[in-house]
Order: structure tokens, then C-alpha cells, then sequence
């Protein structure tokens, strides 16, 4: 997790669119000697007053399309912002030109995004926000209508296929409030925003009505593959689509599409082929739906807004070699139209799957409390949302489904191909909703270190410095977290095979996992001066948490030679500092492994220490400083469950009051690096880190 980038960048409107036995002392002792910290209790930063209701609460920014690093659309929110009061963002902030109007009776009304230079519109009445795990649903009323608009977003965790399809689900309804009958027509458009990360681009698109739907298709008529700007993929395809059925649809400038909607309650069916800048003119692809006369709650018209590639990930394997990888979807469909033709009309399946799934969720995560079960809803989207399941092509072209590796974009820190240590914090999130995915994760860094490219004897920080370019580190020189990452593959290979006794990984690469179990023998008694996950806290010796992690993961060895039938190890640590205190969150992992190395007066100790430092927003990383992190805190609260439910609570709520503080600061997607004393986000956005709020449902 390298370097510090602070991608807060402003929405503006646009007015047009082991065993270790001796050591334990010396946990005793580190514990014993921590030094006061004093840190004020921090007010809870006061809600603006909104109009409307939010359930469980207003988030920094509330998921809307989130499916991939490259489909990723959030509504900002600062103390509380309606649909229809920002452009949608992508998560890096910028805008993603997204519009809906609704006419009643022949009267317009927005209710998404912020379409300015039409005439004629006024804007809905947002009642209500809500969201689940996997959807956000808004209720407006636009004059004698209610309208509910639900943003869906599926979380397919057992269908490879499925959750490989970066696609997502926008359905809008209409209910009469006043019992009348009203004729209501809905609106939708997509820019060519969606494309790129530079507007002075140019673009080319195709409209299509066929097989029951209408399909507006936009890509760089330029593309450049595997490339980024501005952390968008310069390559592939957004694609906006609806059912075919009392549907109409344009292409053009976004001022001319919308006023032709505002006036008529329809759109032209034609097609502007002056391709052109993102920002000429800002060309527009809109579709509207006649929902009729209704006098009571109508059938939803259903969007779908994606954007695909082919290859999407580039790939080192053995001899130095490439391969591109391909999206798991892309083995069922021939085409992208096709692919989205299934995923229109699989909408109201995967809507019961997804209530189903976001049941389990609630059910699971509320027996811990509310607010916990609101935060683990607010985090899985953005977690699988960094995430791409890949296949690759057999030598006759064919797909090759038996070949599966999951990749990872480091989001909004710098950019890096599976980082070892930012897949742990989130390795929650994959054993408690498929394992398997975890492993699809660690493969390709098993792979490509089995393969002898990578110099060092320890774990690789990461499979790439660029995603999607998972080219290795063949100079050795990718970020040095030596301990840190050894220790994670040992953890995250053991905790993977024992949730689903599949022994393949450490069958495979047990001389790999032996060689990592070696270094850390060597290096983790006394820790050498090194940066640990955290490495924006700077580089220290002798670090207490880095030792557990070593410890951990040299015992965790042991158990991964006790199953292969070999001889078991371990080794003893020590510790230099102890007038220095941390969040001793490494300490989970001895809790998910079920080893117990740490005697339970340790968990009492920290249980009572940690509620001296606590401030209504956590409790601080370190001695450091007064920042913390959101995924530690809640390892920190797993690890503590069975010693204090209410120091486990107290940590959960203060994670819950950061991602619930409603001000204008905090308008990011959740940030997992923010100060304890404000509430406000120190940076990071978007990350999948937010996996590991998910670390009690791992236990």
C-alpha cells in the first residue's frame, strides 16, 4: 500500500452536463509499560439538516454503478446530497455525466444529475435514501408521482461468470400519491464521459435496436490498451441499454436530447454521427420509456450502464513472457451487445438473488450489532468493486475457464496489481463470501514467484506497479515490506485452506511458503527498520505489530507443514521499544487461524488500554499520530470479541461515526485513513481495504 495520494478532487457542476512461548513475556512487558495518551474526546461532527430520510445513514458517497475499477459511479454526499443535486463521479471525483428526467401529466422533473440549459424542468422532492449491501434506492416525488429509483450493483460471489460482468442495474418506477390516474414517461442518458480520463478526446458510438433492446455503445475512436488516464482505462466500451418496449431513443448534443424529452415525453430515434471531443458539444445517448396511465405502482423501466474490454488484464508468466487475459464473462458471450442482452433480461433474477444475498448480509452482520451490519452493507460493492475476474485462451483461442485468476486494483493509493498487503485487510470479505475468490487472488503472485523471475527471498509487495499491468517485479525492486507481505501470504494461503480443505495452494508452493518461513525467522525477533502496511507513518525498527505478523505467520507454517504430513516449526521473537503503543491488529490472525499463541491476559490488557485512547471516531494507529485506519480498527474489534463485546462495540462504533459524519469534507467513497480527532478523511478513497470490516463474519 505505497505512496500517499490524496485524489480529493472537487465535483463541480457543468452547467451543460509458531509457538513463541518465550516471547509472550515480552508481550506482557510491551503491554504493561504503554504510556498515557492524551486524546480529548471528539464531538461528532453536527448533520446539516436534509429534507429527506436516510436509512441506515448518509455515507461520503453513496454507490450507485460500482463493478469493477472501471465501472465505478458514486453520488458524493458532504452532509447530505440529493440525486438530483450533483453529477454522478467517478471514484476519482470526477464527473460522470448521468441524467434522468421524469414527465407527469406532460410536466418535466429531474431527478438525476445536475442537466443544466433545458427548459422546462423543474426538480423532484428526494423523501428517502437507503442501501443494502448490494443496491441504493431514492424515492422522489415529482408533483402528484412518487418515483423510486434503485441503483443495482450485483455482488455474485459463487458465479464467476456472473460477478466477471461489468455491468449494473438502474430501475425506475412511479406510484401515484394522490390516488388520480397520471400518464408518466422516464428518462435516461449516459455522456461519453464514461470513456475516457481526458474529454479532448474524441469518441465514436453506434446506437442498435434489436432483440428486444435498444443499446447505445461509446468508446475512444483512439484506444489505447491497457493504458490509463487519470486512472480511466483508455480502451473498451461504456455501453447504455434498456428493453426495446415502449422505448425511444437519441444520440447527440446533451442539451438538444434532454430538451426533446422536456418537450415531448419522447426522444427522436436518431442518431448523431458527428463524432467528436467528449467535450464538443457533449454528445449524449438517451433513452426514455412511455410507463402509460397508471394508477397504482408501475413495472420498473430497467437500464443497464457498463463499460468492457477485451483483454483486460496483461500478464507475466514464465521465460518473461505476456499473456492477455480475458474477463470470465467474455466465454459465454460472442459480443459485448450480447453480454448485456443477458444481463437486461437476467434483471429480475438477479434482483431476488441480490435481496437474498443482502438478507444474509443484514442477518449475519446484525447478530454483532445495527450499526456494524450498516457498515459491512456500505463496504462489500466497494470491495468487489476493485476487484476483475480473468480467464485466459487456450493455443486454439478457445477460453480456458479452468485457468482463473482474480486481479486487484490498489485504488486510489497508487495504482499497484494485486498488493499483497492490501488483499490482506480485505481477505475478510473473501472468506466470508467465497474463499475461492481468495485464492484467485493469491495465485497469480504464487505463479509468478514460482516462476523464478522475482529475486528476493521474500513475498513480493505486488503483481504490477500499473493496473492492469500484472508484469512482475523482475529487478526486485517493488516496494520493500519484506515482513509484512511474508507474513500475509502465510496467513491469507493457511486461513484459505483451512476454511475449505482444498490443500492445492500449499501442495503447490509449500518451497515457496518454506523459503518466505525462513526469512521471517530470521527477521522477525527483532524487526528490523522496515515499513509495515502503513507506510505512510514512515519506516520504524523494532516494530511490536510487525513481530505478531511474524510470529503469526511462522507458526502458521507450522500448520501448513503439519498438513502436508512434514515436520512442524517455530521460532521465538523478542521486542526493543515498549514506551510506545499501536493497534495491535495483527493479532486477528491468531484468532483466524484458531492458534491461541497469545495468552488471554494480552486481550485483557489492550481490551482495557485501548478505552483510555478512544475518541468518538477510534481509537489512533500509533503513538504517531492521530489518524487511524477504518480496516484495522475493525481486525482490532474481531480480535477482542470474545474478550470485550463492548470494547469490540466501542471500536465499531467509532468506525461507524467516520462513515456516518456527515460534512463536506468527507465526500469520497470511504476513505480508510482519517483522523480520530475530526472525523475527516486523511486520504485514500475507494479502497478495497473495506473488505476487512468484514473480519468479525471471517471468524
Amino acid at each position: 500500500m505505497p505512496h500517499i495520494a490524496n485524489a480529493s478532487a472537487a465535483l463541480l457542476s457543468r452547467s451543460t452536463s509458531s509457538d513463541a512461548r518465550s516471547g509472550l513475556q515480552s508481550v506482557v512487558t510491551f503491554a504493561m509499560n504503554i504510556l498515557s495518551l492524551l486524546a480529548a474526546m471528539a464531538p461528532v461532527t453536527a448533520v446539516s439538516a436534509v429534507s429527506w430520510t436516510a436509512s441506515p445513514f448518509i455515507p461520503h458517497s453513496v454507490p450507485l454503478a460500482v463493478r469493477s475499477p472501471y465501472l465505478s459511479a458514486w453520488l458524493p454526499q458532504g452532509s447530505g446530497t440529493a440525486l438530483n443535486e450533483a453529477w454522478p463521479a467517478f471514484w476519482t471525483g470526477s464527473i460522470l455525466g448521468w441524467a434522468g428526467y421524469v414527465t407527469v401529466d406532460g410536466k418535466a422533473y429531474t431527478y438525476l444529475g445536475l442537466p443544466g440549459g433545458v427548459t422546462g424542468s423543474t426538480n423532484a422532492v428526494q423523501k428517502s435514501m437507503s442501501f443494502t449491501a448490494t443496491q441504493s434506492t431514492f424515492v422522489l416525488t415529482a408533483g402528484p408521482v412518487d418515483i423510486t429509483v434503485t441503483f443495482l450493483s450485483p455482488v455474485e460471489p459463487s458465479d464467476f461468470a456472473k460477478q466477471s460482468m461489468p455491468f449494473s442495474y438502474m430501475a425506475v418506477s412511479a406510484a401515484p400519491n394522490d390516488g388520480a390516474l397520471h400518464s408518466v414517461q422516464v428518462y435516461s442518458d449516459i455522456s461519453a464521459e464514461w470513456v475516457t480520463g481526458d474529454n479532448s478526446l474524441t469518441a465514436n458510438w453506434t446506437t442498435t435496436s434489436a432483440n428486444g433492446m435498444v443499446l447505445h455503445q461509446v468508446q475512444l475512436a483512439s484506444q489505447s490498451q491497457f493504458n490509463e488516464v487519470s486512472d480511466h482505462i483508455q480502451q473498451g466500451s461504456a455501453y447504455f441499454a434498456s428493453t426495446a418496449c415502449s422505448a425511444t431513443f437519441q444520440s447527440g448534443q446533451d442539451i438538444i436530447v434532454r430538451q426533446q424529452f422536456v418537450t415531448h415525453g419522447n426522444l427522436a430515434n436518431t442518431q448523431d454521427t458527428n463524432f467528436r471531443a467528449v467535450s464538443n458539444n457533449w454528445p449524449v445517448f438517451g433513452i426514455a420509456h412511455d410507463l402509460g396511465t397508471i394508477s397504482g405502482p408501475s413495472s420498473p423501466a430497467v437500464f443497464v450502464v457498463g463499460h468492457a474490454r477485451d483483454p483486460a488484464i496483461e500478464y507475466i508468466v514464465s521465460g518473461g513472457a505476456v499473456q492477455s487475459r480475458s474477463s470470465y464473462f467474455w466465454s459465454q458471450f460472442s459480443s459485448g451487445s450480447a453480454a448485456v442482452l443477458s444481463f437486461l433480461n437476467d434483471y429480475s433474477s438477479a434482483l431476488s438473488r441480490a435481496q437474498n444475498f443482502d438478507a444474509k448480509v443484514q442477518s449475519d452482520a446484525s447478530k454483532t450489532s445495527s450499526d456494524y451490519a450498516a457498515l459491512v452493507a456500505l463496504s462489500i460493492r466497494q470491495a468487489f468493486g476493485a476487484t476483475e475476474i480473468t480467464i485466459s485462451k487456450n493455443p486454439d483461442g478457445s477460453f480456458n475457464t479452468d485457468d482463473v485468476l482474480m486481479f486487484m486494483k490498489e485504488i486510489s493509493s497508487d495504482g499497484n496489481v494485486n498488493t499483497v498487503d492490501v488483499i490482506f485487510p480485505s481477505w475478510p470479505a473473501w472468506l466470508y463470501t467465497n474463499p475461492s475468490l481468495g485464492k484467485a487472488l493469491l495465485l497469480p503472485l504464487f505463479e509468478y514467484q514460482a516462476s523464478g523471475q522475482y529475486p528476493n527471498k521474500w513475498s513480493v509487495h505486488d503483481m504490477g506497479s500499473s493496473y492492469p499491468k500484472a508484469l512482475g517485479h523482475n529487478d526486485g525492486n517493488d516496494e520493500p515490506m519484506p515482513l509484512e507481505e511474508s507474513g500475509n501470504m502465510l496467513i491469507m494461503t493457511l486461513s484459505y485452506t483451512q476454511k475449505t480443505n482444498d490443500l492445492s495452494l500449499i501442495q503447490t508452493y509449500e518451497s515457496l511458503l518454506d523459503q518466505w518461513t525462513q526469512f521471517l525467522i530470521s527477521d522477525a525477533l527483532i524487526p528490523a527498520n522496515q515499513i509495515s502496511t502503513d507506510d505512510f507513518a514512515g519506516s520504524l525498527a523494532n516494530q511490536t505489530n510487525l513481530a505478531i505478523k511474524g510470529i503469526v505467520g511462522i507458526r502458521a507454517m507450522a500448520s501448513i507443514e503439519s498438513l502436508l504430513g512434514n515436520t512442524a516449526k517455530s521460532q521465538n521473537y523478542s521486542y526493543g521499544n515498549n514506551t510506545s503503543w499501536g493497534l495491535a491488529y495483527n493479532l486477528y490472525a491468531d484468532k483466524l487461524l484458531g492458534f491461541n499463541l497469545f495468552p488471554q491476559s494480552i486481550y485483557t490488557m489492550q481490551a482495557s488500554w485501548y478505552q483510555t485512547v478512544y475518541t468518538n471516531f477510534g481509537v489512533p494507529l500509533d503513538t504517531r499520530h492521530s489518524y487511524t485506519k477504518s480496516d484495522w480498527q475493525i481486525f482490532t474489534a474481531a480480535m477482542l470479541q470474545s474478550t470485550s463485546t463492548a470494547v469490540r462495540d466501542m471500536f465499531i462504533t467509532g468506525v461507524h461515526n467516520y462513515a456516518s459524519s456527515a460534512n463536506n469534507a468527507n465526500r469520497e467513497p470511504i476513505g480508510d485513513w482519517y483522523d480520530t480527532t475530526s472525523g475527516v478523511v486523511e486520504g485514500f478513497r475507494a479502497r478495497p481495504v473495506v473488505g476487512g470490516h468484514l473480519a468479525l463474519l471471517a471468524l
